[in-house]
């Protein structure tokens, strides 16, 4: 830890140096760091990146002692050297693949985990191995220890005796105990989390390599042995192969020897010859260990991975050094390869990079020269490089290594770092940064291609070990390795069954993960370590000195010690200068916003000599060891600032404490004193006082004494005595109370479980009851909300009536069921209390019935009158009953002959649903028709919206210049806000104009009780008249409305046969309930009469069962006759209260069947208050009778107003049928003079309207209804609450006599708890909606917008309609929407005209807000990818589908305007960029020679720029399509949209340089077409870079033309070459090419000019396409202002909108809302 803390260069140099400054530079600028070690093999690069990970896991820990993430960051190197390293003749331990370690922390720069990306793996030393080097270390360690418990069983031996160890004739390392390393490999396997199962099946894998090497494949025996092979029997290894693998050994010995052959459609198999049957071997043993190899290291990913959010990183790259042996092969070139990579990054990083910088701030700077090797990377990697020719052949059936080096003899002898051998004819020689490098080219295409058999692939996946079967189920390094590193593009996946010709090659592969490499290190801030190699033999302590000045000098650290010396390597803006070394300035150095001047009066004083340092434009620059000058004088002051402080401010404190103890202590002694002197004084008082008190009080209690003695004797003995007697009383009422209390309780207590089980039970089988009600009413909105979904239920009505039907009879019995034994379980226990009470009662009530004798005369004659007015309402009701059973009927029938239609229209639509095929053919040639005429409608459309704004904008323009002109400052609507605005309300109107109609199944409607059956006869008839089709074929507009009709009909019967069969069943309902109300009654008298007989019985019991005295006998008796007379007079008035209260409730019941209230009769007997009087229960009856006359009176009202309410429904629905009448026939009027298409056209344009309108006033009748039924819930419940408050009866009891209010509770919790739950929405006060919106939309700059999530206004604006949808505010959601259109197009007119950043911003919002609108809009088929919180966020009371066309065409808009705008900026270095750009070198002296002076004046009529330079010209032009997609990027633009914006730019480049072409005869040569071609070929690989091609958009297409016009230069033009050329450019136009072969010019005076023949046969080939064009009228120039149709897919978004927060920096916008 001596380096923590210290600068670079105050301590001796080291690794640790390095790490430290990593680590210190990632802590101070939060950036991500990288430590590239680099050098030849042997130099010492894995021991330095060792050294360096274990200074991270030092300084990056969480305590002194190391935790378990940097044992497991540190226990990663024993395993990946074991498998991955090997010893060569140049390093004992050379790394034979290399490794990129990024190491993460957290945001306290602790390590939290870390992940290996691992690159080019040396395959080849698995099964071959030079002399004096060994294979991978781990097979030589798993030798060795072949005795440990681990490895018992797998067979192994000494290396010696396996061939893949023994190559190399010396396995021993110096200083190294194999047993010892592999104890530390399986340690480290265990630390890692490695399972024991799969450290053992790694090893047996291993184990099976080795032995796989010792199979021996031997020559076939027989006639044709030479072209054969097999493997012995007797051979003992193949079976250890076929068991450690788990295999099956017959069929590995088949296909080792054999493979298949695949023709066509037959496949046979063939033998291999011996050679080839070991090569495939050692093929398949290579691919097991690469595969191996792959695992582990993704298993030590997994093991390294944190769940934790990483901050910040540092990669420590170990990659293999630059090799050369005597015999190089394709290993040694990749890795030599990787090297010039490196070097290249070091270079640019280092030399490039640095004086640009001191050139771009305009230091004094003298330029170093350095050794670039570009042209060397340039060699490899270029498309007719080293390995594209490589590929190339690779991908030829018969290529061969020879046929590849004479290819690279031809093609790459322009290259100055390539030349060949003088004395071998397979080899070439590459001039690398370090050394020349002769390769041999034995080899290279197999390991390129790096096949494998795939017989014996299948093979090993039907492998019983669950780990091999793994390796070769799920082979590849995208699902074995680790993941790509950060910042990084993954390559584009390729398909599991892809054939060998799709598979990239091992070079191919190799190149793209280096490409990856240098990505991820130039996003990070590198630091170089160079190992140097002392020397050659590895030998300690000794340095061989011209070996290390060499690869200093090769690997550029002389120039870097040169320009360090030289440069400033310190640089700080000023800005930041200012901000840290502010503490060093006095307050006169300061010049207030002049952070250059107060820097340079900062330098000065601090840095006395000016050659320290240099100012630049934008930045300071320092010389080494000047900032860690400043760094110390600024850690001095703060040190020396911190002690002035405590020093003042622990004086202030201490002198604080002191002078609060020195008052505290001078006022404590105060009242010490006083305190003291005052209890002296008192005592001496109260000695004096105390003796005088003692002597009165002496004798004093001496008399009062004896008084007291004699008086309590005399009052204890009269105590006693009546305490005694009192005690004897109490026992007494005690034991009397004890019992009478102890009869109550139990009673109660036994009467309070059963209730509370009946209430449990009921609750239950509610909750029960509410839960699956819940899930099937979501079910059904969800139905109910699909057109589909309302013609099934229309087709199948009848199905849905009838099982209905029969699930209501069943609900029915069962309730009724339960409900009567629910009943009379409750009711016998009542009446048992009850009757057990009356006997104690019957005493009181016999006084009073005497009293009320006559009264109750008087009521019998009221009652006796009242009775004869009640008959002749019952006699009235009987007839209204039987009248409705007739109408019943008459609707049943009716119901039937429904059925009955609908089952001959089923069975005409499925005899007329037979299929033509040559009408199917036809109709899918006409819907093709349609849809190429829909795409050019489309173009035309956006074409025509484009046109709109542009005049609209202008005439905004000249109506501002006509306001400025009369000098008015008043705010006045804009024309396209007008526009905007009546366009969407009239067509709100128009769709509110639309009379209510009825479109869906459950509506409620009261039209059609006025439709008779005769009316439906005719319909019906006239239904299956208009069935038949016209002859024509066309649809006719007449027989469209007639249909409608015909289905409004049908909708309207059925919902009035559904509300009849409504009443019925509550009728039957309350018929049912008086019934069941008789039968209790019938069954309570029975008991009752049973109970009266048992205490009959009893009393004459009591009476006989004395037989002493005469007199208590005599007693009973008379007490017995007396009550028996008084319990006959009390059945008689029982008799007739229960006849009269029969009459009262049959009465009442018919009554509130309709209302659903409880009787008040029914419902005192089923609360208990039977125990009342039997005159309070008389005069209770006559007051009912009173209330059910009433009730009558009442019902008849209602029936009237129901009468009046049915007339007025249907006044208004024939008002509306009229209206609808006179559009309709308005409709006709207009179309009738127009094609058939038209009309039809016309006709769904008027039914989409008024669908639209039936749609709205349907969901208000829907929200209306709701909002009733929860009111009257929340009612309910309100008034049962007040009930238990006032304690009347028992809840429960209520809820069990009245079914139907049960039923109606079960459903309010849920509805409470939904709303509860409604979250995800914004609130705000309407009368800020201008200021929220312009907070919201004008205000916001994209700078702010690009640090929030993509889409955040879109979504706040969602959220704030979906709060307004939510209060059913239909007039704030129209004026939110269209405040929020006007507010993007006021911003994007004022302030985007030029700006595509807040173009782009809004094009995404506005996107985003469409999808949303889309998303949340109910409709199926945008739900397919939304969750089920989403789905419930949906809009219930709003269709707002009509502002997505207005949000379409607003995005259209900004769409365009973004492309006009990319088209101006790119225009001017068009022509440059792609025509005149020279990127070929050794072609410009090849240009023509006659008409230079036209040609130049023709460029410059062409207004190309003339201070653009051709050499920097289409780098600008790539920079700028950078620039614009990152843009596009950054706010979270889909890259569909992206796409398309740049298939718009790509064809303007075409469009502009072909017509160019086309008018400037000196570009019309070859020379210059291999240019263009090149220079449009950057443009092809630029996007696909970007992966513009990914989302199908064809971006590339657009630019054919100019490519086959270049073409068309390039080639050959002879006559047999005509066919060619024109099949070749079809996609030019035929003017075009006769204009490009007239004026090419040729490049020297070697080549043909074009004969007219030639163009002749070029006319009449191409004389059919010439007339087509001619007759579409096409010019020779391409359009430039030509668009393409613009389409916005649909892309759903994964928001949780409960989820999401508005940032503060978002305009203070949280102040305006609140979030629901």
């Amino acid at each position: 830890m001596a380096y923590r803390g210290q600068n670079m260069g105050d301590l001796d140099p080291h690794i640790y140096a390095v790490s430290e400054e990593a680590f210190k530079l990632m802590e101070r600028d939060n950036t991500n760091q990288s430590i590239i070690v680099s050098g030849e093999s042997g130099a010492g690069k894995t021991v330095s990146a060792k050294y360096s990970m274990r200074y991270f896991a030092s300084v990056g820990g969480t305590g002194e002692t190391e935790t378990q993430v940097e044992r497991r960051v540190m226990a990663s190197s024993p395993i990946v050297e074991a498998i991955g390293n090997a010893k060569t003749t140049r390093n004992d331990n050379s790394s034979r693949f290399g490794k990129y370690i990024e190491i993460d922390f957290s945001k306290s720069f602790h390590i939290i985990g870390a992940s290996m990306k691992t690159y080019l793996l040396e395959k080849s030393r698995v099964v071959f191995q030079a002399n004096d080097e060994r294979n991978y270390h781990i097979f030589y360690q798993m030798c060795a220890a072949k005795e440990e418990k681990e490895l018992l069983g797998l067979s192994l031996r000494e290396s010696d005796d396996f061939i893949y160890t023994n190559q190399g004739n010396n396995h021993n390392i110096d200083n190294v105990d194999d047993v010892k390393e592999f104890g530390k490999t399986h340690e480290a396997l265990k630390l890692l989390g490695f399972k024991d199962g799969d450290i053992r099946s790694i090893y047996k894998i291993m184990a099976a390599i080795l032995h796989l090497g010792n199979v021996k494949i031997s020559p076939g025996s027989g006639r044709g042995d030479s072209e054969t092979s097999t493997v012995r029997a007797e051979d003992a290894s193949l079976p250890l192969v076929a068991s450690l693998l788990e295999v099956d050994e017959k069929l590995l010995r088949q296909w080792l020897c054999n493979k298949k052959v695949v023709a066509r459609n037959d496949s046979y198999v063939t033998p291999l010859k011996a050679a080839e049957a070991s090569q495939a071997r050692d093929a398949l043993a290579k691919c097991i260990y690469s595969n191996l190899f792959d695992w582990i290291v993704f298993q030590i990913n997994k093991a390294l991975k944190t769940s934790h959010k990483v901050n910040k990183f540092i990669g420590v790259l170990d990659i293999y050094g630059f090799e050369t042996f005597e015999i190089n092969s394709f290993e040694q070139f990749c890795i030599n390869y990787a090297n010039e990579k490196l070097q290249q990054q070091f270079n640019q990083h280092v030399f490039k990079l640095e004086q640009e910088e001191y050139i771009k701030e305009e230091i004094e700077w003298k330029m170093i020269d350095y050794y670039d090797n570009q042209p060397c990377i340039d060699l490899i990697e270029s498309k007719l490089g080293v390995l594209a020719l490589l590929d190339e052949e690779c991908r030829m059936p018969k290529g061969s290594d020879k046929s590849w080096v004479d290819k690279l003899y031809d093609k790459c002898k322009k290259w100055e770092h390539f030349s060949k051998p003088r004395l071998s004819q397979t080899a070439f020689l590459v001039r690398h940064f370090a050394d020349q490098v002769e390769y041999e080219c034995d080899g290279f295409l197999h390991k390129n291609r790096d096949t494998v058999m795939e017989e014996q692939v299948v093979i090993l996946k039907a492998s019983k070990n669950k780990l091999v079967s793994d390796l070769f189920i799920s082979e590849g390094p995208d699902t074995l390795g680790a993941p790509p590193a950060r910042g990084g593009k993954l390559p584009p996946p390729s398909a599991a069954g892809n054939k060998k010709a799709h598979k990239k090659t091992v070079g191919s592969q190799f190149r793209d993960s280096l490409n990856l490499l240098m990505d991820n290190l130039n996003s990070t801030n590198p630091h170089y370590v160079r190992c140097i190699k002392p020397n050659d033999a590895k030998q300690a302590f000794m340095f061989d000195n011209t070996r290390a000045v060499q690869q200093l000098r090769a690997c550029g650290v002389l120039e870097t010690v040169r320009i360090s010396a030289a440069g400033y390597p310190s640089r700080w803006t000023y800005h930041d200068f200012y901000v840290r070394y502010r503490v060093l300035c006095h307050s006169k150095d300061v010049k207030q916003g002049d952070y250059r001047k107060t820097c340079e009066n900062i330098v000065a004083r601090l840095i006395p000599d000016p050659d320290k340092y240099q100012f630049g434009k934008n930045k300071l620059f320092f010389r080494a060891g000047q900032v860690a000058y400043m760094e110390k004088l600024r850690s001095d002051k703060l040190k020396a600032c911190g002690i002035m402080i405590q020093k003042n401010v622990k004086m202030w404190l201490y002198r604080k404490k002191y002078l609060r103890i020195q008052a505290a202590t001078g006022t404590i002694q105060r009242w010490v004193r006083g305190h003291t002197a005052r209890r002296k004084v008192t005592d001496i008082r109260r000695n004096r006082a105390a003796v005088k008190m003692q002597a009165v009080v002496r004798g004093w209690l001496q008399l009062k004494r004896y008084q007291k003695m004699r008086k309590l004797a005399i009052g204890l003995q009269a105590q006693i005595r009546a305490w005694r007697a009192r005690r004897e009383y109490g026992e007494m009422r005690r034991n009397k109370a004890a019992l009478t209390i102890q009869t109550r309780v139990r009673g109660w207590l036994q009467r309070k479980r059963y209730q509370k089980s009946l209430r449990m039970i009921v609750m239950a089988q509610s909750a029960v009851r509410r839960h699956f009600a819940k899930k099937e009413l979501k079910k059904l909105k969800i139905e109910a909300k699909s057109v589909n979904h309302q013609r099934e239920l229309n087709k199948g009505l009848e199905n849905k009536i009838i099982s209905l039907q029969q699930r209501l009879t069943e609900a029915k019995e069962e309730s009724k069921s339960l409900r009567s034994k629910v009943e009379k379980g409750a009711e016998l226990s009542g009446e048992l209390v009850k009757f057990k009470k009356t006997e104690e009662e019957s005493k009181i009530k016999g006084n009073k019935i005497k009293e009320l004798e006559e009264e109750l005369r008087s009521v019998k004659a009221e009652l006796a009158h009242e009775t004869d007015e009640k008959v002749d309402l019952v006699t009235e009701k009987v007839r209204s009953e039987e009248e409705w059973a007739n109408a019943q009927v008459v609707h049943k029938e009716e119901i039937g002959k429904l059925k009955e239609e609908l089952e001959n229209s089923k069975k005409l639509v499925e005899s007329s649903s037979q299929i033509d095929p040559e009408q199917v053919s036809r109709l899918e040639s006409e819907k093709t028709a349609i849809h190429q005429e829909y795409e050019q409608e489309r173009i035309a459309y956006q074409k025509l919206l484009k046109d709109f704004n542009r005049l609209e904008m202008a005439n905004e323009n000249l109506q501002d210049e006509v306001n400025i002109l009369r000098g008015g400052n008043m705010h006045n609507r804009t024309i396209s806000n007008v526009s905007m605005t009546s366009s969407i309300m009239g067509e709100e109107d128009m769709s509110l104009r639309v009379g209510e109609e009825e479109s869906a199944y459950g509506s409620v409607s009261g039209r059609s009780s006025l439709v008779s059956t005769l009316d439906r006869r005719d319909r019906d008839r006239q239904l299956e008249s208009l069935t038949v089709l016209p002859e024509n074929g066309q649809q006719d507009v007449g027989l469209m409305m007639k249909l409608q009709g015909a289905l409004k009909e049908a909708h309207r019967e059925k919902e009035a046969l559904e509300r009849k069969l409504e009443d019925i069943e509550n009728s039957v309902a309350g018929a049912e309930r008086q019934s069941a109300e008789i039968l209790k009654l019938q069954e309570l008298e029975i008991e009752n009469g049973k109970l009266r007989e048992d205490m009959g019985r009893l009393r004459l019991s009591v009476a006989n069962q004395g037989t002493g005295e005469a007199g208590e006998n005599e007693a009973a008796r008379e007490m017995a006759d007396q009550f028996e007379a008084m319990q006959e007079e009390l059945d008689r008035r029982r008799a007739e209260c229960l006849q009269l209260k029969t009459v009262l409730a049959n009465v009442q019941l018919s009554g509130t069947v309709e209302s659903g209230e409880p009787s008040s009769l029914m419902s005192e007997a089923g609360s208990g208050h039977g125990s009342a009087p039997e005159a309070e229960e008389l005069l209770l009856a006559y007051e009912t009778q009173k209330n059910v006359i009433q009730q009558l009176q009442a019902s008849l009202n209602q029936e009237r107003e129901r009468a009046g309410t049915v007339e007025k429904e249907l006044r208004a629905e024939v008002e509306k049928v009229g209206n609808l009448n006179r559009d309709q026939q308005a409709v006709i009027q207009t179309n009738m003079n127009k094609a058939p298409s038209n009309q039809t056209e016309a006709y769904m344009q008027h039914e989409l309207t008024r669908l639209t309108g039936e749609n709205f006033d349907l969901r208000e009748k829907i929200e209306n209804l709701n909002d009733s039924v929860k009111r009257l819930k929340r009612q309910l419940k309100t008034y049962m609450k007040k009930l238990q408050e006032s304690g009347v009866g028992n809840i429960g009891d209520m809820d069990e006599r009245d079914p139907d209010s049960t039923e109606s509770d079960q459903t309010l919790p849920v509805i409470l708890k939904k709303e509860a739950e409604y979250l995800g929405m914004l609130e705000y006060s309407k009368d800020q909606e201008e200021k929220l919106l312009k907070s919201i939309i004008t205000d916001l700059k994209p700078r702010v917008a690009s640090q929030m999530l993509p889409g955040m206004p879109a979504y706040i604006v969602f959220m704030l309609i979906r709060h307004l949808d939510h209060i059913n505010d239909d007039k704030n959601v129209r004026s939110l929407i269209q405040g929020g259109i006007s507010h993007i197009k006021k911003t994007i007119k004022k302030r985007g005209q030029t700006d595509i950043e807040l173009k782009t911003l809004w094009l995404s919002n506005t996107l985003r807000l469409l999808h949303c609108l889309k998303q949340y809009s109910g409709e199926p088929q945008f739900q397919a990818e939304s969750s089920a919180k989403q789905i419930e966020h949906c809009l219930r009371n709003f269709d707002l589908s009509a502002y997505r066309r207005v949000l379409s065409d607003i995005a259209v808009w900004i769409y365009q305007g973004i492309t006009k705008v990319m088209e101006e900026e790119v225009q001017p270095g068009l022509v440059v960029a792609l025509l005149e750009h020279e990127g070929i070198g050794g072609l410009s002296g090849d240009k023509p020679r006659p008409m230079r002076g036209r040609a130049g004046s023709t460029g410059n009529d062409l207004d190309t720029p003339t201070h653009l330079d051709p050499k920097e010209a289409l780098d600008g032009l790539l920079t700028q399509l950078t620039r614009f997609h990152l843009v596009l990027q950054k706010h979270g633009l889909d890259p569909e949209i992206i796409s398309q914006i740049f298939r718009q730019i790509f064809y303007y480049l075409c469009a502009g340089s072909l017509n160019n072409l086309l008018l400037r005869k000196d570009m019309c040569h070859w020379s210059r077409g291999m240019q263009i071609r090149y220079n449009i070929a950057q443009l092809e690989q630029w996007a696909r870079d970007q992966n513009l091609e990914d989302t199908g958009s064809k971006v590339i297409d657009t630019l054919l033309p100019i490519i086959q016009a270049t073409q068309l230069l390039q080639a050959r033009k002879s006559e047999e070459d005509v066919p060619g050329i024109c099949d070749m450019c079809d996609k030019l136009r035929v003017s075009q090419i006769i204009k490009i072969l007239n004026l090419y010019t040729p490049a020297d005076e070697f080549e043909e000019r074009v004969s007219p023949a030639f163009v002749r046969k070029i006319q009449n080939k191409l004389q059919e396409r010439a007339m087509e064009e001619a007759k579409n009228q096409v010019t020779l120039l391409m359009d430039t202002k030509f668009s393409f149709a613009v389409r916005f897919p649909f892309n759903p978004s994964n928001i949780n909108f409960a989820e999401l927060e508005i940032p503060q920096m978002y305009n203070n916008l949280p102040q305006l809302v609140r979030k629901v």
